[in-house]
């Protein structure tokens, strides 16, 4: 249990170290690929996803995947917390480790880049504010990407897993991403969102923590839940 643990919170952390440092890439003063725009984050969310899965194999990185495995019968339910304790952990340390690789363009933003626009860099955030609909779009664009892996992981090809998963975080990034960021995943938002509460950050914007809980803390479950009941009552799949 022990290795499985580490390797969801190592799994975990090097998927944030992707996605995190790609915002910074894109957001902070004096890196090399500043304003490269949504396609180049987007594509690096799907890449490092990928690399995540082939260094570290059969991991969850994701507690409402934990959540659906544990529907389907997968995982045990006493399992369900320390996995998705170990994500979340995961999702810290792997913030962490970016802040101090880009600590000098953190320095240089300070009075450049909007403290929203910073904080955006760790977590996600709606384009218009409507938590309901906020809500929903989380929950719809989860119950694809949790019912798309579960289908992936019944083709039975070697190494078409984490290469499937990352084209299909690709395409939900590009067709659902645009009104919240397309968090899917407690730890991708709660991990990065504490990293930042804690950081030696100046300036900084509150954590939003009525919109982290609710939305990319809340709805990523329910989407889970929803997926796992389909595809095991439609397709068979447990």
């Amino acid at each position: 249990m022990f290795h499985q643990l580490l390797a969801e919170f190592m799994g975990t952390a090097l998927m944030i170290v992707f996605g995190v440092g790609v915002h910074c890439c894109e957001v902070l003063k004096e890196t090399k690929y500043r304003g490269s725009g949504h396609i180049f984050a987007i594509t690096t969310w799907g890449f490092g996803i990928t690399i995540s899965l082939f260094i570290f194999g059969n991991v969850c990185i994701n507690p409402a995947m934990v959540l659906a495995q544990c529907i389907l019968g997968n995982i045990p339910w006493s399992l369900f917390i320390p996995y998705s304790v170990a994500e979340v952990l995961g999702g810290i340390i792997g913030s962490v480790i970016v802040w101090l690789m880009y600590a000098d363009h953190f320095k240089a933003s300070e009075n450049e880049v909007s403290p929203v626009a910073i904080r955006n860099i760790f977590s996600t955030a709606p384009g218009i504010r409507n938590l309901p609909r906020n809500f929903f779009v989380e929950f719809f664009a989860t119950f694809i990407f949790i019912s798309g892996i579960l289908a992936i992981s019944e083709a039975k090809v070697p190494g078409i897993v984490p290469i499937a998963v990352g084209l299909l975080v690709w395409a939900i990034g590009m067709g659902l991403g645009g009104p919240t960021g397309f968090a899917m995943n407690l730890a991708r938002d709660m991990g990065p969102r504490i990293a930042h509460a804690l950081l030696p950050i100046k300036n900084k914007a509150n954590s939003d923590w009525q919109y982290g809980i609710l939305v990319p803390g809340i709805a990523p479950f329910v989407g889970a839940a929803c997926a796992a009941l389909f595809m095991h009552s439609f397709f068979g799949i447990g």
